[in-house]
């Protein structure tokens, strides 16, 4: 049985690897924050929510980017403008080590944002002009491991160092992190010949225009649906898992530290997904996953919330992010497929969408708290999730009907 790992060229499988090294780097940086936000309010003397500013600002600023990030990637190389962009952000992360205030914090997170929103929806378009379609999920899941790694990593480092050292020490872990992945990505990129970098190449379609691109999908019914629930599911997963943190360290009184460990649990959970993927991808196939991944994370968000004993957020965290993985794998997959002849620009659409929508959750979080409890808001939230789950796999059916119709 051929697997992606065998069908891949040793040279591909080596430029992955360090993609994935950067796409833990993206990763860690938009969550590092998420444990932090009670520190960053009292040193600061804000509330909660002008806190979150460094979370909501970030992802708000990521989405924007995807206009730029997209059509320059399918231009002039996207492996190349990865490379760049990583280098970026140890810059930017330099600048967070030193922020005086709030405000100066949030621009400074633009800064990193700006870079860090070219790193994984590029590299998974560089994947997909790769990798052929029957290994196509298999091998994101791979490459996944990284970004998953990076939830991990943000919420230990953001709880950890901000308890041990100060959250200063955690953005210059960022500058060193990023400096060193985007070191040995530029070796790489200059080790690479002009045939093995998709879009190094003129590509025709590429050069139609960001705006005539985006409208040609936003028209097309299946793109459209696509970027319709990756928007949700980005308010409703990324920006209330958010909360998850605060929401422990309010509610059961924990440290930040074990606080940040326990919401770690979501990304080791996304891990253990990746490792079973090319199991559960056959066994289940794209339906079952987003099925079975939604109720999991509305099951598991729904004991987070309500638990009156806090261990049971353990399990909870864990189960919670293997399901939030089987789904968001596929939609994944499903975006490099939306339009291969322009992925770069058609993966930063989706990517766009997502963050916009961790944004919009983020803000939207944090104005419910009040009124409803942060229990209740991190329940909420894995009921989108699990209502998600539930339309894109009646989607992907009526997809496949309509792809695929039965002979009459």
């Amino acid at each position: 049985m051929t697997t992606a790992a065998t069908a891949t060229p040793a040279s591909t499988r080596r430029s992955i690897l360090l993609l994935s090294f950067a796409t833990f780097s993206s990763m860690t940086s938009q969550r590092i924050c998420d444990a932090m936000l009670p520190e960053l309010s009292r040193e600061f003397t804000v509330s909660l929510g002008k806190a979150a500013q460094v979370i909501s600002v970030f992802a708000v600023v990521y989405g924007l980017s995807q206009l730029f990030c997209g059509p320059l990637g399918d231009r002039i190389g996207k492996y190349r403008v990865v490379t760049f962009a990583t280098l970026a952000c140890a810059l930017g992360s330099g600048v967070c080590a030193f922020a005086g205030s709030i405000d100066a914090l949030v621009i400074a997170r633009m800064l990193v944002a700006a870079g860090a929103a070219a790193i994984i929806p590029l590299s998974m378009a560089w994947v997909g002009d790769l990798v052929t379609t029957a290994h196509l999920q298999e091998t994101l899941a791979r490459l996944g491991l990284g970004s998953t790694f990076g939830v991990v990593g943000g919420q230990l480092l953001g709880g950890f160092l901000t308890d041990a050292v100060g959250w200063r020490w955690a953005f210059g872990f960022m500058t060193l992190l990023f400096g060193s992945v985007g070191t040995l990505l530029y070796f790489n990129w200059r080790k690479q010949s002009p045939l093995s970098t998709p879009g190094g190449h003129a590509v025709s379609a590429g050069n139609a225009g960001f705006v005539r691109q985006s409208l040609s999908m936003l028209i097309a019914p299946w793109p459209r649906t696509v970027l319709a629930v990756a928007l949700l599911e980005g308010a409703s997963g990324f920006g209330v898992l958010a909360i998850w943190a605060s929401h422990l360290h309010s509610t059961h009184h924990l440290s930040l530290s074990m606080a940040g460990s326990i919401v770690a649990l979501f990304g080791l959970g996304g891990v253990l997904y990746m490792a079973v993927a090319r199991h559960l991808i056959r066994r289940f196939g794209q339906v079952g996953l987003c099925l079975v991944g939604g109720a999991l994370v509305g099951l598991s968000a729904l004991v987070l919330g309500l638990t009156p004993y806090w261990y049971l957020s353990i399990p909870a965290g864990l189960f919670g992010g293997f399901g939030f993985f089987m789904f968001h794998n596929t939609m994944q997959a499903n975006a490099t497929q939306m339009t291969p002849k322009t992925r770069g620009t058609a993966v930063s659409l989706f990517a766009c969408a997502l963050f916009i929508g961790q944004s919009l959750g983020v803000m939207a979080a944090a104005a419910l708290i009040a009124p409803l409890g942060s229990g209740v808001v991190v329940a909420l939230g894995g009921g989108v999730i699990t209502a998600l789950g539930a339309y894109f796999a009646y989607a992907l059916r009526q997809r496949e009907k309509h792809l695929h119709p039965l002979p009459t």
